[in-house]
């Protein structure tokens, strides 16, 4: 038996143009995205609008879960559909949700470590790709947070949020004012703070991470900042064996922090 449409039976239809979004909420969109909050976090999803008469198993897949967890669901026209996403791609499906639930401190983090720290530091990272594929790289190797500087970065936009596919709901997204001043109270509790630097003379692998431990990347190009590197505990390099002379941001996130898990033998799910 198909899940039950009865929350809004009548499809909104208000043209392309969409009112300026309160500061409080955001929109996800796209399936994978949208399941994903409605896992981790139910309680934060205000409502969900659907493409009206859709009806195929990955729909009925989404009603069913957005029903059990009590979130109203609106089928939708294209067209309102269309406006809510703007020029990303919703795949027939657009939740609203509690844009203030991220807001997150970094020693909220810190507080509830029951283990090494394994976070990632992102230092001007300002193209919201690869700002959601370094979340999707956090989420896969379980690091406890991502942080980055309130400006000169992206930030999590509709953009990197879908890009992310479900992990900017389930890696803590930490900004902060100051990110140097942010290291040294990671440095203060005892987190190693390493900045991945073309330069440096140690090899990530030579670098021991089996304790609490802080990855710092720079934007691919410009690099780590002149501030951000002096306040890094030490600098590392990943060995490039190729003719390119950089990674993108995210892949050598994943080189860094997967070494990191590698080293503490913890590379499969318990």
């Amino acid at each position: 038996m198909q899940p039950s449409l009865q929350a809004n039976k009548q499809v909104v239809r208000e043209g392309p143009a969409v009112a300026e979004q309160d500061k409080s909420t955001r929109y996800l969109h796209g399936f994978h995205a949208i399941a994903a909050k409605l896992r981790h976090d139910p309680e934060g999803v205000l409502e969900v609008f659907i493409a009206a008469g859709r009806q195929d198993q990955r729909m009925r897949d989404l009603v069913e879960r957005a029903e059990a967890a009590g979130v109203r669901l609106i089928p939708t026209d294209a067209t309102r559909l269309e406006g809510m996403a703007g020029t990303h791609r919703h795949q027939g499906v657009v939740a609203r949700v509690d844009g203030k639930r991220r807001e997150i401190k970094l020693e909220d983090v810190l507080d509830t470590l029951t283990e090494n720290a394994l976070l990632l530091v992102l230092d001007g990272v300002q193209d919201p790709h690869n700002l959601g594929a370094c979340l999707r790289v956090a989420d896969a190797v379980g690091a406890h947070a991502v942080i980055a500087p309130k400006d000169r970065a992206v930030g999590l936009n509709a953009t990197a949020v879908k890009v992310a596919s479900g992990a900017a709901d389930t890696v803590p997204y930490v900004t902060v004012t100051n990110l140097a001043r942010a290291l040294r109270e990671m440095q203060e509790v005892g987190i190693w703070c390493v900045g991945a630097a073309g330069e440096a003379t140690k090899s990530l692998y030579e670098i021991d991470q089996t304790g609490p431990i802080a990855w710092v990347l720079g934007a691919e190009g410009d690099g780590l900042r002149r501030l951000t590197r002096e306040t890094c505990d030490e600098l590392a390099q990943i060995p490039m064996l190729g003719s390119v002379e950089s990674l993108n941001v995210s892949v050598a996130s994943g080189v860094c922090l997967f070494e990191a898990r590698r080293q503490r033998g913890a590379l499969s799910k318990s």
